[in-house]
């Protein structure tokens, strides 16, 4: 990694006093994060006399770029639903009217469609009032799209409201729009904050330690997974399926494998494997043995699982782009059937797909405290006006990191992290 890879767009010299109290804790322009905390690499950096790769510490600052008398502001969510989106538009709203005395929030409607004129989706204007309870329920108040939209004809809405905030919760393709915004408005020589706020329940982004949503999502799972674990202990022989989402990264399976020690399988896309066959990555066999001995096992599959076991299928994509995979859960559901009829053993496979419901509830617990945090470091990197950036979260410290970084690659787990070897250590497969 390169020290300059970290570095955050400004829109200039910040010259305002912030309106926050000056017993506020605020951050000196100079603090930083580092990237890698292994004592041996950052020992090389100095050696070598490099500047050691580093996020820019987020949280507010003493002087301010935008005048908050003369802002306005406009928060959208993209993509799909996620515990907490209603929190973070909460916590936006709030720290932009109460804190920095911003006048004007609007809520752009079904996300980046909502900036083009085409659409005819009028603004909510967002007040302490009606979003003042918003964070019990699940879902966004402002709802949600996916697809593109021309953004020469979304920076034309800004301007004509005008419009010098925007807020982007979204993914990684949430974050991209993000980005083309922030950097046709620099052409126009327009001075518009963009900032993003990273949302995926799959915890998937890059640079970025943890997302929102993805504890709730975890913890949530957890309710299904019990059921799946009385169902196969009440049938002889019984499989309690359970899938979930992680399109490419299975972090919410293996969480979920750790926090509910009863699930026996964890399938996930990192990890390739045979249904049948020889050798330790075949399936099916060793699904064979846990029957013959125990007579139940719990299976959790991420939806990106074994997507190389389809064959001569056509690829799909959803409105953003995002490849659309097969149902791993259904495969497996009939594969598992067939597999135990043809060597005449019976069994019972009680299936869960547990997608919508894992994330279009409210989230819980300290997800909306960390919800309410990445608002408000949000709104602090806007008044202090930089832009095409993501507030992101690094070790115990909430960070600024640029679009084009935290959307360079999906992150994955790691099959030689400690968290794969206690997924491994306490699962059968």
């Amino acid at each position: 990694m390169n020290s300059s890879d970290f570095q955050i767009a400004s829109l200039g010299k910040r010259l305002l006093d912030s309106p926050l109290s000056p017993t506020t804790a605020f951050i000196p322009d100079d603090a930083t994060v580092a990237y890698d905390s292994d004592a041996v690499k950052l020992a090389e950096y100095v050696r070598k006399g490099e500047t050691i790769p580093a996020f820019e510490l987020a949280g507010p600052r003493a002087k301010i770029y935008h005048d908050p008398a003369w802002s306005k502001a406009a928060v959208l969510t993209a993509g799909g639903l996620c515990p907490g989106l209603n929190d973070v538009i909460k916590f936006l709203t709030s720290t932009l009217r109460n804190q920095y005395r911003v006048p004007i929030v609007y809520g752009i409607r079904y996300g980046y469609r909502g900036l083009n004129p085409a659409s005819k989706l009028a603004p909510l204007v967002l007040t302490d009032e009606n979003t003042d309870d918003i964070h019990e329920q699940g879902g966004t108040i402002l709802g949600s799209s996916r697809g593109e939209e021309d953004t020469a004809v979304m920076v034309d809405t800004l301007m004509r409201m005008n419009i010098n905030l925007l807020f982007c919760i979204g993914g990684d393709g949430t974050a991209r729009c993000a980005h083309e915004i922030a950097i046709e408005a620099q052409r126009r020589g327009l001075s518009i904050s963009v900032i993003a706020i990273p949302k995926t329940i799959d915890n998937d982004i890059g640079f970025i330690d943890k997302s929102f949503g993805f504890e709730t999502a975890v913890a949530t799972c957890g309710h299904f997974v019990s059921g799946a674990h009385n169902e196969a202990k009440g049938a002889y022989n019984g499989i309690g399926l359970v899938r979930v989402m992680g399109r490419d990264s299975g972090f919410i399976a293996a969480y979920a494998a750790l926090a509910n020690s009863y699930i026996n399988y964890c399938l996930v896309p990192e990890r390739k494997f045979t249904l049948e066959g020889e050798g330790p990555d075949a399936l099916l066999p060793n699904l064979v043995e846990r029957m013959n001995s125990k007579h139940h096992a719990v299976m959790i599959v991420a939806e990106g699982a074994g997507q190389e076991l389809f064959e001569n299928l056509p690829e799909m994509h959803d409105a953003s782009g995002n490849l659309i995979h097969n149902d791993i859960g259904i495969l497996l559901r009939d594969k598992i059937r067939e597999y135990f009829k043809k060597l005449n053993i019976e069994v019972n496979v009680k299936y869960f797909d547990t997608s919508y419901a894992v994330r279009s509830g409210p989230c819980h617990g300290a997800d909306a405290v960390f919800c309410a945090m990445l608002a408000q470091n949000a709104v602090h990197a806007a008044m202090a006006g930089r832009t095409d950036m993501v507030i992101g979260h690094w070790g115990d410290n909430f960070t600024h990191v640029p679009i084009s970084l935290a959307t360079r690659r999906r992150k994955k787990i790691d099959l030689n992290s400690q968290l794969w070897t206690s997924v491994r250590a306490t699962t059968c497969f």
